[in-house]
């Protein structure tokens, strides 16, 4: 404990000495200083479509706060780069070669990305446009709980220029040939422009794909400009399809949690006390203080999936119980003591258990 006025001047120390070297990276992005990489790269993809310069034209100070965002982001989402960062703050950065041009935007969005009326991708209907790409991607059940960013390596096909030229804006154009005095005939052409050749080279880019708490199965996450390729245009998109991989403990409906629990039938008939862990790692405990009866069901309120628009909000979990029955025979005083305790009549009902189904 003696030592903890010392720790706090430190802090202090350290904290004043980063804003007086350069820009407060955890400020800009509005985290602590404790923030995981997990919740740098949330922070920074929330904050960077805020601040797009597309979304602000008439603020001036957008393509500031943007750049901003993007060396904050670059330095705290680099384990090296923080470590230095922490230590020196930003002068220390520079004397290691910091560079601002990097833009880590297009890792999370694509490239050429704009906003329309709030959202979407301004596109020119006379303008030609690769194919969309939909790639699979499959995910588990506690990335869907939690979050999680997920790093694919795209080998992006690249129009580079090379040697000679192509043709290219092909089309029918009427052309008049004399015949001789007086006479004409007019034939259909194909002209072509002459336009300058490329080559498609394959580039390694790193993309990031957010898996927000609450997504569902079949969910739609597009990168703007990374799909195929168009010479004469602009290239389509790339779109992930979120894929719900099966679990083994629970299933998966809307926002609700099912799962089903074996138990003894000693526990079923004179109550018990377990737990479940959970998606994320945290218990959840179940008491029953009275029978349990084969097909029982519990409900947890508010453990359930979080709601992919609301995370506040999260569904049931759902318990079904079923019942273990020893496998080895009864004695006679066995059988009669079992008669005693629960005092039940032999009395069979016979019935349509298939009713209502």
């Amino acid at each position: 404990m003696r030592n903890l006025p010392i720790l706090v001047v430190l802090y202090f120390i350290v904290a004043i000495s980063i804003v007086c070297c350069g820009r407060d990276f955890y400020k800009i992005l509005g985290v602590n200083r404790d923030a995981t990489t997990h919740q740098i790269k949330r922070a920074y993809r929330k904050l960077a479509k805020e601040w797009h310069p597309d979304k602000n034209k008439d603020d001036p100070t957008a393509e500031e706060k943007f750049k901003n965002l993007g060396a904050a982001y670059e330095v705290l989402a680099d384990t090296e780069k923080r470590k230095v960062y922490d230590r020196h703050g930003e002068e220390g950065l520079s004397k290691q070669g910091h560079d601002d041009g990097f833009d880590p935007f297009s890792n999370f969005f694509g490239e050429n990305f704009g906003f329309n009326f709030g959202g979407g991708r301004e596109r020119d209907n006379e303008t030609p446009r690769g194919g969309d790409l939909v790639v699979d991607l499959e995910v588990s059940l506690e990335e869907l709980f939690s979050g999680n960013f997920v790093e694919i390596v795209r080998y992006k096909p690249v129009a580079k220029p090379t040697s000679g030229t192509r043709q290219c804006n092909c089309r029918q154009e009427m052309q008049t040939i004399p015949l001789g005095p007086g006479r004409f005939q007019m034939v259909q052409k194909q002209v072509c422009d002459d336009c300058p050749n490329y080559k498609m080279v394959a580039e390694e880019k790193l993309l990031e794909v957010e898996i927000e708490p609450g997504m569902v199965d079949g969910h739609l996450y597009p990168f703007v400009a990374e799909g195929e390729p168009h010479i004469d245009g602009e290239p389509g998109d790339l779109k992930f399809k979120i894929v719900q991989m099966k679990h083994p403990k629970f299933e998966r409906r809307g926002d609700d949690l099912y799962t089903n629990i074996t138990i003894s039938l000693q526990d079923a008939l004179i109550g018990f006390e377990t737990e479940i862990t959970h998606l994320d790692g945290h218990k959840v405990k179940l008491v029953r203080d009275k029978i349990t009866w084969p097909g029982a069901r519990m409900r947890k309120k508010d453990e359930g999936m979080p709601n992919y628009d609301n995370n506040n909000v999260k569904g049931t979990l759902f318990i079904t119980f079923d019942v273990e029955f020893p496998k080895k025979g009864l004695t006679t005083e066995e059988r009669q003591s079992i008669k005693t305790i629960l005092q039940q009549s032999s009395k069979q009902t016979i019935y349509n258990g298939l009713q209502g189904y």
